[in-house]
Order: structure tokens, then C-alpha cells, then sequence
């Protein structure tokens, strides 16, 4: 079902372009900073890989706020980089124990807009780019060190903004972010960890 979340929200944004539009201008383009703010939920994949031989992984989802500044360079590019603040996930390792961990996952994406440059009320959006994820605060119920080491991976992106007036926006969002983390038990090698979630915000933005 996560899988689909992409598809079907750049399916929804195409289908409201197609309805919603504007004569009036909002000079919708290139020189514009801005930031969105707003909710988001990182829902990790279903297989969260394996550790001590063969325990399987599972990662929860958690929700809390996050927020992108971002920059457009042109009418149809920009740059966006998505922060926030550490999110905790409680996970469960299979038969063995159930512990938690927080992360930071800065996300920076190259951004096409379709539509940029247009006096369309409706702009939608998609983007590429790269992950770091940072790892702390790892904990296990039977006392036994977790370390997950900190990850790099590729991110997607696809979103819209519905235009209010020359500065304010709602914008809805989603990314689906590479996280595959090397474990370690008491200093040890253990496995791997795969979150790869899809992450899903709602919020408002704010041009400069």
C-alpha cells in the first residue's frame, strides 16, 4: 500500500492541474525562496531487514513536524532541502528483543516544476536527489549496545503547491528515501537494517 502512495499522489496533482487554473499571476518562479512547514509521516517499508542471522527487523512509523527551505534558480528548477526534527521509531527484532532509535534525515532534491513561470493557482512538482541519515540514541530491552551506523542513499519527491496569493500556499508533499543502516550488538556485527519509508507532509508555504 506505500508503494502506491507516490503514484497516486502525482496521478491526484496531474488530475488538479488539469482542473484548476488562474489568470492571475503570481510570479511563480525563478529568485523565489521559500519554506514549507507542516506534518510529516515516515512509514518505513514492510521488510526492515534482518539481524543476529536471520531475526527479522521490524521499524514502526512515526509522525512529528518538519519543515524544507528551498531555493528556485529558475522558472522550472529549484533546489529543496528537507529537515526536521529527530524522529524516534521503536523496532522490534523478531524472538529476540524490542528496543528504539532516533534519526535526522536531511533530504536534498533537484526540483522540476512543470508549470513554473505559469499563472496556474495549482503547482506541482517532482524531485530527485540525495539522503544522510544520522542515527543516536539507540536502545535495546535487554540491555544489550545497538549501533546503527549513519546512512547515504537517493531520494525521490513528488508534491504540490495550491497557490493562495503571492506569498502563501497548502502544499502536499511525499518522498521515498534510501535508509539501509549497518548494525552492530556489544561492538559486533549483527546486520542490516532497511527502512526505506516513504515520508508524506502536509503543511503551508511561504515564499520570500
Amino acid at each position: 500500500m506505500r508503494k502506491a502512495i507516490l503514484p497516486t499522489l502525482l496521478v491526484t496533482t496531474v488530475a488538479a492541474t488539469a482542473m484548476i487554473a488562474s489568470s492571475q499571476a503570481f510570479a511563480y518562479g525563478a529568485g523565489d525562496f521559500f519554506t514549507r512547514v507542516g506534518v510529516a509521516k515516515v512509514a518505513p517499508n514492510s521488510d526492515n531487514g534482518e539481524l543476529l542471522g536471520g531475526a527479522e527487523v521490524n521499524v514502526d512509523s512515526e509522525s512529528g513536524p518538519a519543515f524544507t527551505l528551498g531555493y528556485r534558480f529558475h522558472d522550472t528548477f529549484g533546489v529543496e532541502l528537507l529537515a526536521a526534527l529527530p524522529f524516534k521509531h521503536n523496532l522490534q527484532v523478531d524472538g529476540v528483543t524490542d528496543g528504539s532509535t532516533e534519526h535526522l534525515p536531511p533530504t536534498l532534491t533537484f526540483q522540476y516544476y512543470p508549470l513554473g513561470g505559469s499563472a496556474a493557482r495549482v503547482q506541482p512538482y517532482l524531485g530527485a536527489g540525495i539522503n544522510y541519515t544520522h542515527f543516536s540514541d539507540e536502545k535495546t530491552d535487554i540491555g544489550a549496545s545497538l549501533e546503527l551506523e549513519d546512512s547515504w542513499g537517493v531520494a525521490g519527491q513528488v508534491g504540490v503547491d495550491l497557490l493562495i496569493d503571492d506569498q502563501w500556499a497548502l502544499n502536499a508533499a511525499a518522498w521515498y528515501i534510501d535508509i539501509d543502516s549497518d548494525a552492530k550488538i556489544n561492538g559486533a556485527s549483527a546486520g542490516n537494517v532497511e527502512i526505506d519509508p516513504v515520508v508524506v507532509m502536509g503543511g503551508i508555504s511561504y515564499r520570500f
